[in-house]
């Protein structure tokens, strides 16, 4: 099977272990005599899959299952984005935001729909390349949600805010499950699959049952948080398959030895290519200012002289390297390394751009 460096974005690398157990499991489940995409969301193989994945992920987040649990829905975060008001705000409510980027404009354009919106901190005007972690709080608000990585800008929170007794929320789509982190600081946690822990087609929210308690009943059925957890998120036929995907990432994290591992490795893919950026400053301008505030999972920079951005992105692909393209509305460049991407390509890149800025 040929594998080449896949720095995209998302839908991003998984591991070939992984896909070679999915590929098996395609073909024919746990001796069931069918494929996991034919197996019934009401038989008992399918609830070991479901409760396996929900428990595991528990596990890695070191949450306890009397507190917390895990609901699988659709929509990509940018569904919750609009769920998460929907089911917490009234008319005259307020939610209190960290505006660090596109994801968190969006955020805060869906809970407008429902109630006021607080812009706690901003780093607009310096567009985004840094954070600003002194939050001012409104005092008022039901919640605070915070973008835990911005994937477009490149910058990331290492460190929680201190909300006090306002419920702390956050869309982790994009280093979910990257580094250790005190899950416990939060009353909810939601995150699309696909950067990583699995394929595009679920999303996990992870929260806390006593602050699930609180979402009203005024949205339709299938938007309500309660109609999920009521139904430990069979309501409906759920995503099988992602789920499945799901549950054979966060396996694979346990055997590649834990967050720890996963984080070491990480922040090795990270320092190798940031130092390979800041050696050349006179061809290379990394976006995010605050080396504290530089993301590990999606490093973004431009070249010096724009006019060589279609050489540099043609040498990349001649040497097996995608997607390091910029978002289309920040253009420059960006290299995704998340869990999943090996710690060879970090290297592959770092003396590619060693070798380019000499030229």
């Amino acid at each position: 099977m040929k594998r080449i460096y896949n720095f995209s974005a998302g839908p991003a690398t998984l591991p070939p272990s992984v896909l070679e157990e999915a590929g098996r499991g395609v073909q024919e489940i746990a001796s069931s005599g069918m494929s996991v995409l034919e197996i019934s969301h009401r038989s008992k193989l399918y609830e070991s899959i479901h409760f396996g994945a929900r428990d595991r992920l528990l596990k890695l987040m070191g949450l306890d299952s009397s507190q917390y649990t895990v609901l699988f829905v659709g929509g990509g975060a940018s569904l919750q984005f609009a769920m998460l008001p929907m089911n917490f705000l009234s008319s005259g409510d307020t939610a209190d935001f960290a505006h660090t980027g596109e994801w968190s404009a969006k955020a805060m354009a869906e809970a407008k729909r429902f109630g006021l919106v607080h812009v706690a901190s901003t780093t607009a005007e310096q567009k985004f390349s840094r954070i600003d972690k002194n939050l001012r709080l409104s005092g008022a608000a039901k919640y605070v949600h915070i973008t835990t990585n911005n994937t477009i800008e490149g910058t990331q929170w290492h460190s929680l805010p201190n909300t006090g007794d306002v419920p702390l929320l956050a869309d982790a789509s994009s280093d979910i499950l990257s580094h250790a982190v005190d899950w416990n600081r939060f009353s909810m946690v939601y995150a699309g699959a696909q950067k990583n822990l699995g394929p595009a087609g679920v999303t996990l929210v992870v929260a806390k049952k006593s602050f699930l308690s609180q979402a009203h009943e005024q949205a339709p059925t299938m938007l309500q948080y309660k109609t999920h957890y009521k139904a430990d998120s069979l309501y409906n036929t759920p995503p099988v398959f992602a789920i499945y995907m799901v549950g054979l990432v966060l396996k694979w994290i346990e055997d590649s030895g834990g967050i720890g591992a996963i984080e070491k490795s990480n922040r090795e893919k990270a320092k190798v290519i940031y130092s390979a950026l800041d050696q050349f400053p006179d061809g290379y301008e990394p976006a995010v200012t605050d080396f504290e505030d530089r993301s590990l999972m999606n490093i973004t920079f431009r070249l010096r002289d724009a006019q060589r951005e279609q050489k540099f992105l043609a040498g990349a692909e001649a040497r097996g390297m995608d997607g390091l393209k910029g978002h289309r509305n920040v253009g420059g460049f960006r290299a995704s390394i998340y869990n999943a991407f090996p710690v060879q390509g970090a290297y592959a890149l770092a003396e590619y751009l060693s070798e380019f800025a000499q030229e």
